[in-house]
């Protein structure tokens, strides 16, 4: 009687796949602010990104602008973000919607969907951020604090729910080391710092790597190319630019700031409202 004898062959890992078309879309940012070279224009997570994929130039395009929102993503980024085909596409949007009075997370939802679908469409394999408290950085009154947390939580669930319907991969910008250092953030206490962003662009590559991206050059944590801030800048920056911007964003978020508050003292004053109930001693 012949023996047989099966043999079982293990399938190897597929090899890393070669990202040569990279596109960033979403706000501030995304743009690199708080990362300043010389010359006066930012760097930031994309072109750190791009180098650590080995993107060549004409393969990397930023659509990203200040001030961007989601909508403003879907209806002015998108399509040349489209056109150009990326392999990677990175979004980074979506606080500057919780600054607004007229937040909507529905609206939210389906911009967002439509966006990654779309880049989906494309061949795309597509990053997004699920985003930290950014009420541990920048400082806020008190009733100001709770709305952002607030707004910021209603936010990461409506990104949570559709990059998981989606099977987009997104990156926990709260649970980064050293997110809340204040080492990783800039002079505005609103953008990264040099360091933040590249904090910021390794764990974007890490989920690449386990995306099946190639990353041939892994994103350095040594700060280098760019521009120091002095303790003027932080000064300046106070008095032109953060102090402005604290009063216009506090003024949009005052309705539903002072919304928590007042749901906050009913709760309390129903609680005090209901005692609790004695029991009668029993006859004898």
């Amino acid at each position: 009687m012949t023996a047989v004898r099966e043999e079982f062959t293990q399938t190897p890992d597929p090899l890393p796949r070669r990202a040569v078309r990279l596109a960033v879309l979403g706000d501030s940012t995304a743009v690199g602010l708080g990362d300043p070279v010389p010359g006066g224009s930012w760097r930031g997570v994309g072109p750190l990104v791009a180098d650590a994929l080995g993107i060549p130039p004409a393969g990397y395009l930023n659509t990203a602008f200040t001030g961007a929102r989601m909508r403003c993503v879907r209806t002015d980024q998108l399509p040349a973000a489209l056109h150009h085909r990326p392999d990677v596409a990175i979004l980074i949007v979506g606080m500057n919607d919780t600054l607004r009075s007229d937040f909507d997370p529905l609206g939210l939802a389906r911009d967002l969907e439509h966006v990654i679908t779309a880049l989906h469409g494309v061949g795309a394999t597509v990053v997004t951020m699920r985003f930290h408290d950014h009420s541990r950085v920048f400082r806020l009154p008190g009733p100001l604090r709770r709305a952002l947390t607030a707004r910021i939580g209603e936010l990461n669930d409506v990104i949570e729910l559709i990059t998981r319907r989606h099977g987009a991969t997104c990156l926990d910008l709260g649970s980064l080391p050293g997110a809340y250092d204040l080492a990783a953030w800039s002079v505005d206490r609103l953008h990264p710092s040099e360091l933040g962003h590249r904090l910021l662009a390794r764990g974007v590559t890490e989920l690449l790597a386990d995306a099946g991206i190639s990353v041939p050059s892994p994103v350095s944590l040594v700060c280098s190319g760019g521009v120091a801030p002095r303790t003027v800048d932080h000064v300046g920056w106070l008095v032109v630019k953060g102090i402005p911007w604290l009063w216009r964003r506090g003024r949009d978020l005052l309705p539903y700031a002072a919304a928590i508050v007042a749901r906050s003292a009913l709760d309390s004053w129903r609680a005090r409202r209901v005692e609790p109930l004695e029991l009668e001693p029993a006859e004898q």
